[in-house]
């Protein structure tokens, strides 16, 4: 009995350990490697939290509408391993985002660089790209 138990403990384990696995997307799956964008505007929310942090920015169209962006980077540990820290952004920077459109959501994209207007500071965005399109 004591056996069935530490087998049903194991199965449970590897069950609950698995889903987070399951639950996350592989980069092709969500984004278009040949959909190369490059925006500039203003940061109105960042969000530190895994599996990604999320930029958000408003940017002006063709037509002169105020559109919010939604871009996503790497992990938060990972971006500070790139020379990112909490307040690297803060809402009101003017900033310029160089990365990849979603395939399937309009004005979402994944971050490649992100590049400070006023400093010209730039900084990698940890994208789960992996080799990127030409730009």
């Amino acid at each position: 009995m004591k056996t069935k138990s530490h087998y049903g403990l194991a199965v449970l384990t590897v069950i609950l350990t698995a889903i987070p696995v399951f639950a996350h997307h592989s980069f092709s799956a969500e984004f278009d490697s040949t959909k190369v964008v490059t925006l500039t505007g203003i940061v109105t929310k960042v969000e530190w939290a895994n599996p990604h942090a999320r930029i958000y920015m408003d940017v002006k169209d063709d037509k002169g509408k105020v559109v919010n962006w939604d871009f996503e980077m790497g992990s938060p540990n990972g971006l500070m391993r790139l020379g990112w820290r909490r307040d690297s952004l803060k809402n009101g920077d003017e900033i310029t985002v160089n990365g990849t459109l979603a395939k399937n959501a309009p004005n979402v994209g994944n971050a490649r660089s992100v590049t400070l207007v006023k400093t010209g500071k730039r900084l990698f965005a940890g994208s789960s790209e992996g080799e990127p399109a030409s730009q």
